[in-house]
């Protein structure tokens, strides 16, 4: 297939709502060319988030709870994709898909939830419907994350610049493209968390409002607690070698026996978040020293947490140029929906795209299943 619209839809573990990015795509396999043709974010309303999160936390459900929560993720995809058509001016007619990555419910690999019906996803929109992106992986032995070292490769790759892709969401994760390299090549892999304490902490502080600390302004009013920094950063899951991945839950739970056993429970907001960014931006920065085989010309950032001038103030005291995927005309908010639209239209040609090396499953897989158009 030369030529299509494929529709990729995505929402993160900051569980704040649905990107929707309707991507024309050209090529096959890490030859593809995408060009963006609209994108759109739709928020989650604040009773969806607010049980996302307190499943994830909790760990326990009911049934009916996670039967009925699950139409409400699929019912608000299903929202902003038919959205996202209505702003381009696109028939559904000349979409050959929806890529939806569903919402994480949980993920320990090899266990993972990415929790969706895309059979309703279909019926609602029209159109078929790839999902569950992930579990292909993990049968092949990965960790079913990182996915998008895929897409980085495809937008990403230079001949002659050296280049680390991060993606801070509510997990933090980064794709190394040596000069010149292939795909077998490159590194990939969660460094701990990106927004997800910072938004826990908004979220504990005012259940109310928005869940984040906009552009970071409340942290950078603070001063990090120092041992709650080291005590996160200690913890051996930042010492494993890559492929690694990790879940929100875990790293907040981390967060939380630091102040706990620093008795700072009574701490002021602002030094709280402080302590998160600075997790957050010493965990990349070492990852990067620690892990990666050369030195980088620049590092390139999308994401919510492109946002948090803190977390990008901290970021540039790495050796290298730091600027955001934008600059090099992939909008940051939109790259992960892009991502998956290109997951999506390697699934309909039957090509692999988990990166074993990222992943570390034993082979290269066709990842995500198909649910036709309703």
């Amino acid at each position: 297939m030369s030529a299509r619209l494929v529709i990729g839809a995505m929402s993160g573990t900051s569980a704040d709502g649905v990107d929707a990015a309707l991507v024309h795509i050209t090529g096959r396999g890490h030859d593809m060319r995408p060009t963006l043709r609209q994108h759109l974010h739709r928020d989650y309303r604040s009773q969806l988030r607010t049980k996302i999160f307190a499943l994830r936390q909790i760990g326990t459900v009911q049934l009916a709870e996670l039967a009925a929560l699950g139409r409400e993720i699929s019912l608000a995809y299903a929202d902003a994709v038919n959205a996202l058509l209505c702003e381009a001016n696109v028939s559904l007619d000349d979409v050959h898909a929806i890529a939806a990555h569903g919402q994480t419910l949980f993920h320990n690999p090899p266990d993972t939830i990415q929790w969706l019906d895309p059979a309703l996803l279909a019926a609602r929109t029209g159109c078929r419907v790839i999902s569950d992106f992930r579990r292909a992986d993990c049968a092949a032995g990965g960790q079913g994350a990182p996915l998008v070292p895929f897409a980085d490769y495809i937008l990403f790759r230079d001949p002659t610049r050296s280049r680390v892709l991060l993606n801070l969401g509510g997990i933090a994760n980064l794709t190394w493209l040596a000069a010149g390299g292939s795909i077998d090549h490159l590194i990939a892999f969660d460094t701990g968390p990106a927004n997800c304490i910072s938004d826990h902490l908004m979220r504990r502080h005012d259940p109310a409002g928005p869940g984040f600390d906009a552009s970071g302004a409340l942290a950078a009013a603070g001063r990090p607690i120092d041992r709650v920094v080291r005590a996160v950063l200690s913890d051996a899951w930042f010492a494993n070698p890559p492929p690694k991945s990790t879940d929100a839950p875990a790293m907040i739970a981390l967060f939380d026996a630091a102040i706990e056993q620093a008795g700072a429970a009574n701490t002021p907001l602002p030094n709280l978040l402080a302590s998160a960014c600075a997790i957050t931006a010493s965990s990349i920065l070492s990852a990067i020293d620690r892990w990666l085989p050369g030195r980088a010309d620049e590092l390139i950032v999308s994401g919510g947490g492109c946002d948090n001038q803190q977390i990008m103030r901290l970021l540039r005291a790495a050796p290298f140029p730091v600027i955001r995927s934008d600059d090099l005309g992939v909008p940051s908010s939109a790259k992960e929906a892009i991502a998956f639209a290109l997951l999506g239209a390697a699934t309909l040609d039957g090509t692999p795209s988990n990166v074993p090396a990222a992943t570390g499953a034993a082979r290269a897989v066709v990842l995500g299943s198909i649910t036709p158009a309703q």
